[in-house]
């Protein structure tokens, strides 16, 4: 492997002057709720995924916002409730409501305000809802009335729908994939919100809020062909910050969407916002006009293989060693259940892996009664459990493993108790909880070396930059489970009608740009 790339498009920059009929320090609520779900993971997200936040908990979350920071002291700050959770499976709606209602209650208590921060990721799937961020913004902007100015930070793999575009007032995602600008990309919503306030119209709720365009481009992707650490999407989002520079343009983003949700929501999209209509149309539409144009030159990430085939590439004589495989299908951090046991199976039934000649690492299962009973086992004991399968049978039920217990590890916050089961090659790590293995010493605190393994297997899809500099050699194995990187043999069948690769045609998309100031301003570019 070469090293990581470079990323120059972490973005930064000074808080414009105080303009005299701007606001000195106006108030700024916070709140959003954050998760990306899967629908076509059986998991449900319920009280215990989520870590709530409130007051200065909340405040303490953004490092931007710190004592001392130019943002800190720009604005009276009122952080109310968010909500964070690892992807996983659509949010249980009786604890949807609670946040929700946690966050509405908030600003209706603690108001009003001049502006709101509004913290999502944009793929959240609720049980029995079609378009959760919509309804949260609904909800959100109802109670902030209509002239408190919205700002917007979300995810590049969320989705934009027509409620969310009509509730909020800035809107921006992050430019990078893997995420390295996620926190930079909050800073960036903060910095335009309060740019819009502290400007000329900044006392003026009309005159302060942009002019936004929006072109929906009908196609969805995997993240993992969508990375901007290679082309089309490198250069597509090189130019954003150009974009940015315009006279006449605040923000510029596109949105790749979430490709393992099946909602009519779920598409690309392009958002440009500023104070000149017709620069910001012609940009969205040329972004929009360039990304529907490259839709067939997107590739995966890395190379991609079956499992088998895989598994013999990294275990040829002269493989580079350590050589990692992405477990694709039931990545956690992309809203896989984060239990299927395909993979675990697979490693267990082949004879190549039947002794300890070789180290084979494989994250991770989550099943709290394997966990319980190779605990029970002890350190040094050999023990029989079922693994696994119990939340997504799907791919293959719960696989019975025989093996040492070689390590005993509890406390995490995330994982709880982690067990190592070994069994020849094979380390089977097997947690508590969901927990996505990315960093190095996520392995090292069980007692495990993955840079002088053989093979590390982790749940995940494109690599993080811990595992990307890791690895020798990598393989994307397109495995099954609810984040299927084969997005056609999921079944989607609620799609807007001619989304690409869903489907596929030689016309050309309608891909003029919305453009609209606030409701009942709309017009066609």
């Amino acid at each position: 492997m070469t090293s990581r790339p470079d990323h120059d498009q972490i973005w930064k920059g000074p808080l414009g002057l105080l303009h005299p009929s701007g606001l000195a320090r106006p108030r700024v609520g916070i709140g959003g709720i954050s998760i990306e779900s899967s629908t076509f993971s059986p998991h449900i997200s319920g009280d215990e995924a989520f870590t709530i936040r409130t007051g200065d908990e909340l405040l303490a979350y953004y490092p931007f916002l710190a004592e001392g920071e130019e943002l800190r002291d720009a604005a009276a700050w009122v952080p109310l409730t968010h909500g964070r959770s690892l992807p996983g499976g659509a949010v249980d709606p009786e604890t949807y409501a609670r946040m929700k209602q946690a966050i509405v209650e908030g600003i209706r208590a603690e108001g009003p305000f001049d502006a709101f921060f509004f913290d999502i990721h944009g793929a959240m799937s609720v049980v029995g809802m079609d378009d959760a961020e919509g309804d949260l913004a609904t909800a959100v902007r109802e109670a902030l009335g209509p002239d408190t100015l919205v700002s917007a930070s979300m995810d590049l793999h969320g989705n934009v729908s027509d409620a969310l575009f009509d509730a909020v007032d800035l809107i921006t995602c992050y430019r990078m994939a893997p995420h390295e600008d996620w926190m930079n990309t909050k800073q960036r919503a903060v910095h335009n919100l309060l740019e819009r306030l502290r400007g000329a119209s900044g006392a003026d709720p009309d005159a302060r809020r942009p002019y936004k365009a929006w072109v929906r481009v009908p196609v969805l992707l995997p993240g993992e062909k969508t990375s901007t650490r290679l082309e089309p999407a490198k250069g597509l989002y090189g130019t954003i910050p150009d974009v940015e520079e315009l006279e006449g343009v605040v923000d510029a983003a596109v949105w790749v969407g979430y490709a393992w949700a099946d909602e009519p929501r779920c598409h690309a999209t392009v958002i440009v916002t500023g104070d000149d209509p017709e620069m910001i149309a012609h940009e969205a539409e040329r972004l929009g006009q360039r990304y529907w144009d490259a839709r067939a030159d997107f590739v995966f990430v890395g190379p991609t293989a079956s499992l088998d085939e895989a598994l013999d590439l990294a275990l040829a004589d002269d493989a580079p060693r350590p050589y990692v495989i992405s477990d694709s299908g039931d990545n956690p951090t992309a809203g896989g259940a984060g239990d299927v046991s395909w993979t675990l199976g697979r490693l267990l039934e082949r004879a190549d892996l039947q002794d300890a000649s070789r180290t084979v690492l494989a994250a991770s299962v989550f099943d709290p009664e394997a966990v319980r009973a190779a605990e029970a086992g002890g350190f040094g004991a050999t023990v029989t459990v079922h693994v696994g399968g119990r939340v997504d049978p799907g791919p293959r039920g719960p696989v019975e493993v025989t093996g040492e217990v070689v390590s005993i590890t509890g406390g995490d916050p995330v994982a709880g108790t982690q067990v190592v089961l070994r069994r020849g090659a094979v380390h089977a790590i097997v947690t508590e909880r969901r927990k996505p293995f990315h960093h190095l010493d996520d392995f090292r605190m069980l007692g495990l070396d993955p840079e002088t393994a053989d093979i590390v297997i982790v749940k995940i899809g494109y690599l993080e930059p811990e595992l990307y500099d890791l690895a020798a050699g990598w393989t994307l194995a397109l495995t099954p489970g609810g984040v299927d990187q084969d997005l056609l043999r999921l079944g989607h069948s609620r799609l807007r009608p001619g989304t690409y690769p869903f489907a596929t045609t030689d016309d050309e998309p309608d891909l003029a740009a919305l453009v609209t100031r606030r409701r009942g301003m709309e017009a066609r570019a």
